[in-house]
């Protein structure tokens, strides 16, 4: 995802996201740099890509505007479940803890 930072220049880091039939949900840490981007200026652009060999690749770009959705929100319940149900791989046993470790602010 790409966003700005307080000079204007560009901010993109990898984060994981669901594609629901209404938004597309990115997850970030609160306090994050991400997140104190999109706070202060909530354009932002998804790139996605699918293959490996270069015959293979295809991709797109979405430009928008973010909105901040806490955990806490009703609203976060669809999202969150979707996101858990995608990741739940990366995330079981000692898989999360090590995201946590190695991945501090994405």
């Amino acid at each position: 995802m790409g966003s700005l930072l307080p000079d204007g220049r560009p901010h993109v880091v990898p984060l994981w996201f669901v594609w629901l039939e209404d938004a597309v949900f990115v997850s970030c840490r609160q306090g994050s740099r991400v997140w104190r981007n999109v706070m202060r200026d909530p354009r932002v652009v998804l790139q996605f890509d699918r293959g490996r060999a270069w015959t293979e690749l295809a991709g797109g770009l979405v430009h928008g505007r973010a909105e901040s959705l806490v955990p806490e929100q009703p609203e976060a319940r669809r999202p969150l479940s979707a996101w858990f149900e995608k990741y739940r791989g990366a995330l079981g046993g000692d898989g999360f803890t090590r995201y946590a470790e190695d991945v501090p602010r994405p």
